[in-house]
């Protein structure tokens, strides 16, 4: 296999499977030349608590895409979630000495916007420019060049623990790859299913993966809120498996084929036959007990996420609806049902700008790791992910290259 490059891979290291993607950049289009998925059991709600099952799975789904790539994988941009990650809004604000902005002065403003009080085992993972102002004219993308005496910056600062950044970057080493770049899962997902024009108009993107669902919100073209749920599609199939009194794999099978989350949708006559735990005689349901126990765990999700909108004051500002993504939200109603929570248009996310292999771009199941290669695109730097014996992730946040790679 030959070693390329010009090809960037985006690895999504979710709670129920590792998903490694290649892309390779063309003039109007990014092609997918490869993917690998392996099964997970090593994470639980986004976190690592087994590495060597972790590591088996980032291995087998790297091996995977290097065979239907044609090529060899050394360095990856991966992905992280979990309750852990914080986001928030900062402000930073300097007086200027020359008579024009100069690319110092945006440095100095923006390090006065980072500069908040951080608990001993938080670290930055991503510093999001949301707008400058100059003398109090909002708005400005780029101050540089620009007149005046008094700089602010807004931003969106999302944080992470460190030991659980740590081990995921550890576990990527010890499948011998080196870790490029580490951004918020939902993030990525937003890089692959929205477009531009959404961002400025407003719209948020919910990302259900299996342990916890991700939220990012738009509005002006940069992210004005971030936060991650700790509840996701594996909640719903642990209702399906107590219901039912069916092992956990059997409830998630029978959710993937005949699940859905609006019973008034689904014929009250249609029976299926259930297994039952620990051997018993299986069982006859009708398929509507599914869609009763399905509907209250989604309905749950999205109350969830409405209300981080809410709070964020953000609800009146998303023109454009709400965005679905992962893989969870292909149960059938699950768009409909969001649509009455949210109260504003809904759609399923399916990756934009991207060519190749059909089964990553049918659906939201790979949105992340597209994103994770766009974003990893878009970045200049390409510094370890980790510092022997340092902070994690010495490069998110602290330099400036980064404001403008982030910067919508």
């Amino acid at each position: 296999m030959s070693r390329r490059q010009d090809l960037f891979v985006g690895l999504d290291i979710g709670t129920a499977k590792v998903a490694a993607v290649v892309i390779e950049p063309g003039l109007d289009s990014l092609a997918v030349l490869g993917l690998g998925v392996s099964a997970c059991e090593g994470l639980r709600k986004g976190v690592v608590v087994d590495m060597e099952s972790t590591v088996h799975a980032i291995s087998s789904a790297v091996r995977e895409a290097e065979l239907s790539a044609g090529c060899e994988i050394h360095t990856v941009h991966a992905s992280i979630g979990g309750g852990h990650v914080k986001g928030f809004n900062s402000h930073g604000v300097v007086a200027l000495k020359g008579a024009d902005i100069e690319s110092a002065d945006v440095e100095r403003v923006s390090e006065a916007a980072r500069a908040v009080p951080l608990p001993q085992d938080q670290d930055i993972l991503h510093v999001l420019t949301q707008e400058f102002v100059v003398d109090g004219q909002d708005g400005i993308k780029d101050p540089v060049g620009m007149s005046g005496v008094r700089l602010e910056s807004r931003v969106h600062i999302v944080t992470t623990s460190i030991a659980p950044a740590q081990n995921a970057i550890k576990c990527c080493q010890r499948a011998g790859l080196h870790v490029a770049d580490l951004s918020l899962g939902a993030l990525a997902s937003a890089e692959a299913v929205v477009t531009a024009e959404e961002r400025e108009l407003g719209v948020a993107v919910l990302d259900v993966g299996a342990g916890t669902a991700g939220l990012v919100a738009f509005e002006g073209g940069a992210v004005k809120h971030t936060a991650v749920l700790a509840v996701g599609g594996n909640h719903v199939s642990s209702d399906l498996s107590a219901g039912l009194r069916t092992p956990f794999r059997e409830a998630e099978q029978i959710k993937l084929r005949h699940g859905a989350a609006i019973a008034t949708a689904v014929d009250g006559d249609e029976m299926l036959e259930v297994a039952m735990v620990g051997g018993r005689e299986s069982r006859s349901f009708p398929r509507r007990i599914l869609a009763e126990i399905i509907g209250p765990r989604f309905q749950e999700i999205f109350t969830l996420a409405h209300r981080q909108l809410e709070r964020a004051g953000l609800e009146q500002s998303l023109a454009c609806g709400v965005v679905l993504t992962g893989g969870s939200v292909l149960t059938p109603g699950a768009s409909d049902l969001a649509e009455r929570v949210f109260g504003m248009p809904v759609r399923i996310g399916v990756p934009v700008g991207f060519v190749g292999v059909e089964e990553v771009l049918s659906g939201p199941g790979y949105a992340a790791a597209l994103g994770l290669t766009r974003r990893g695109m878009e970045s200049t730097d390409s510094l370890p992910a980790i510092a022997e014996g340092g902070h994690v992730i010495a490069r998110m946040g602290r330099r400036m290259v980064d404001w403008f790679r982030d910067f919508v």
